[in-house]
């Protein structure tokens, strides 16, 4: 699985969520600080890419995503697992 395919879903995915153009996201980007997702936010996110990859995150895994970077590294973790 190719890290910039998983970017591309994970943009994509909060695009569409948090109503901004997909542009204005980036691997950088943070969560709370840039994006104004709040947990629910991420919670949503992470139970789609669930759906898509078919994998579980714990709450402890959620709670170390601060980036989408941090999100794309955990699901090719979870998948190539």
């Amino acid at each position: 699985m190719e890290r910039a395919q998983v970017f591309s879903v994970v943009r994509a995915a909060l695009a569409e969520a948090l109503e901004l153009p997909e542009e204005n996201i980036n691997e950088e980007s943070r969560f709370k600080e840039d994006l104004e997702a709040d947990s629910l936010d991420l919670v949503e996110l992470l139970l789609e890419m669930e759906k898509v990859y078919g994998f579980k995150v714990s709450d402890e895994e959620a709670a170390e995503i601060l980036t989408v970077a941090d999100a794309v590294i955990l699901i090719m973790d979870k998948a190539a697992a």
